[in-house]
Order: structure tokens, then C-alpha cells, then sequence
């Protein structure tokens, strides 16, 4: 078989996450190497601890004097624009650390594998570099200004042309990553609309089982039949971007459906979440051990901090909880009993 392999970044908050990736990904896809990019030291102890078959922990210190030209940009940005910023050179990274690799992808760390990739792979023959649409839907047709295309999934062939490709992606995620929109621009994922004119070879993935979201579920119609989850009868759900899943109020954990205006129906809820939820409730129990850290907290996003952008900071967390109590009136939260998601 073709050699896959992934990669993919988080710290410790996101420690249950990854792992729950990891597994899923060794579920459906045997053996395939994941690259983890840890983004502090705790994150990498605790991934050293636990010493998971296949999985490849890589310090950002080592990652960081590989390239110091990509370093270099660490103090003019934000935790996370600099994390986005490592987007790319992450990938040539670990493109040149493989032996003879034929695809190297990356996973946003909060996707989740219900079946094979292998279909996705069917549709790049003969391509160099593969991306994926939001599929938005018309209601939220304006969050198109952060870009056509996902950062959910990236994979590049083991070639110059694709990797002249990434090559590129890097230059202008070192040269300019923010998390706000400027003239086309958007962190690391407003350079992918330019993809397509870099090369004939760049693929945009037609299956509309692969990044499945809370931003695109409102299209399709969702069923569950044989124990796999059905995409408008006929296209099996290969992994979903649980974007915007998050614990509140002490014994909740919601999802971002209702910030998206989608659906959340009842096979949803739980054929999607449920298990998902469930899973990472179970690897924070293991790891909590390894970890011995606060509770999970935010990163800030953007460098460019004033009042305007704090008092919208504020009025989008006060929005936030009036959505999550309005969750909970109508079920779409999940309560948390005795570590298991209800």
C-alpha cells in the first residue's frame, strides 16, 4: 500500500483531542504514521508517556531551529497566529524526515475519522496537491471572506510540484498570517483560494463525506443505517471538524451549530457527537495524570488588541452563554454525568 502519512499540531489543552484523532485514525487507516508537532512541553511529555504505536511527537524547539526564518515571526504575532503560521513549514518538515512518502496530509487536530480516507485518495490520481471546500451554506454565505477552503485538510504529493506548492504557502504565512481578514488575506487559510492557479495538479475533493462541519451540515440530509453515518443517502461520512466544541457551565459540553445556524438533528446528536464526545471524555481521564495542568484555557487569538476589539471580545462571550443556556433549554448541549455524555 501507498505510503500516507499525516501530521498535525496542538499543545496540552488540545492533548484529548489529538489523541482522540490519532485513534480514530488508526481505526480506519492501520498503521499510518501521525506526526505531532507539540506546541508546548507538557504536550510533548505527555505524548512521550504515553508512547502510542505510530505516532511521531516532535518538540517545538527542534521544529523551531530547523527553521529559523519561520521563528523569527513568533514575537510579532499571537499564540495562535503564530501556530497558524507553522502551518506549512510544519509539512515540509516532517516531507523531508519521511522515508519516500507518497502523500503527506495535514489534520487540523479536532477531526475525527468514522471510515477510510481511502475514497479521498481514489480522487488524487494524477494530482500533486489536494485541499477541501467549506461547502458554506447559503445562510452563512458570508463567512466566504476567510476563504473558499479549509485548513482541515491539506496533503501533498512527494514531488516538486507539489512541493513548490507548499513551498510557496510557507513564503506567505511567514511574510503575513493574522487572524483577521485583509484584502484576500486570512491567517494560513486565505492563501489555499490561490492553490489553484499555482498548479493544474491541485485537487479540490469532491466527497462530501470528507470535512463534514457544523458550517456545511445544513446542506445534506443525515441517516444512520448498517452502524455507518449516511450523507444524503449514498456518501458514507469519512470524518467530521468538530470546530467549536467546548465544556461550560460545569457539567456541559456544546457544540457550535447554532453560531453556524445548522441543524442538529437527533442521528446527529447521536451517531456524530455522542461517540466523539464520549471518547475524549474517556482520554482526559487517562491523561489527566500525564497532564497536571489548569483547566483548559483560551488562547488569545489576534495581535491586534484594542478597545474596540475588547469591548467585541466581551459582547461575543456574553452572546456565547445566552446561546449555551438557550442549548440547554432546547437539548442540543450535552450533560455530563459520571464521565459520560448524555
Amino acid at each position: 500500500m501507498a505510503k500516507r502519512v499525516y501530521c498535525t499540531y496542538f499543545d496540552h489543552n488540545y492533548l484529548p483531542r489529538g489523541v482522540a484523532l490519532y485513534q480514530s485514525l488508526q481505526r480506519y487507516a492501520p498503521g499510518a504514521r501521525l506526526w505531532v508537532l507539540c506546541l508546548n512541553d507538557i504536550c510533548y511529555r505527555a505524548l512521550l508517556a504515553l508512547d502510542l504505536p505510530h505516532l511521531v511527537p516532535c518538540r517545538l524547539a527542534d521544529f523551531e531551529a530547523a527553521d529559523p526564518e519561520l521563528a523569527a515571526t513568533r514575537s510579532t504575532r499571537s499564540t495562535i497566529e503564530y501556530f497558524f503560521t507553522c502551518s506549512p513549514a510544519w509539512m515540509l518538515f516532517v516531507l523531508k524526515r519521511e522515508q519516500d512518502p507518497e502523500w503527506v496530509t495535514y489534520l487540523d487536530g479536532d477531526l475525527y475519522f468514522y471510515a477510510s480516507p481511502e475514497p479521498i485518495y481514489q480522487e488524487l490520481q494524477g494530482a500533486s496537491v489536494a485541499i477541501i471546500p467549506h461547502r458554506y451554506t447559503e445562510e452563512i454565505a458570508r463567512l466566504k471572506k476567510f476563504g473558499t477552503y479549509n485548513v482541515g485538510w491539506v496533503g501533498v504529493r512527494n514531488e516538486p510540484d507539489g512541493r513548490a506548492v507548499i513551498e510557496w504557502w510557507r513564503k506567505k504565512c511567514i511574510e503575513w498570517c493574522y487572524d483577521y481578514v485583509d484584502n484576500g488575506r486570512f491567517a494560513d487559510q486565505g492563501y489555499l483560494d490561490a492553490f489553484p492557479g499555482l498548479s493544474a495538479r491541485v485537487k479540490v475533493i469532491d466527497n462530501i463525506g470528507a470535512n463534514l462541519a457544523p458550517w456545511n451540515i445544513g446542506n445534506y440530509r443525515i441517516d444512520f443505517s448498517n452502524d455507518t453515518v449516511i450523507i444524503d443517502k449514498a456518501h458514507p461520512l469519512i470524518f467530521f471538524h468538530f470546530q467549536g466544541l467546548k465544556k461550560g457551565l460545569i457539567w456541559f459540553v456544546f457544540n457550535s451549530h447554532r453560531r453556524y445556524r445548522a441543524p442538529f438533528s437527533m442521528n446527529a446528536r447521536d451517531h456524530i457527537y455522542k461517540p466523539y464526545i464520549n471518547e475524549l471524555l474517556e482520554i482526559e481521564r487517562s491523561t489527566s495524570a500525564l497532564l497536571a495542568v489548569p483547566k483548559m484555557k483560551p488562547h488569545g487569538r489576534s495581535s491586534n488588541v484594542g478597545l474596540r476589539k475588547y469591548l467585541e471580545g466581551k459582547a461575543r462571550n456574553l452572546a456565547t452563554r445566552v446561546l449555551q443556556v438557550l442549548d440547554i433549554v432546547t437539548g442540543r448541549a450535552f450533560f455530563v454525568y459520571k464521565g459520560v455524555a448524555r
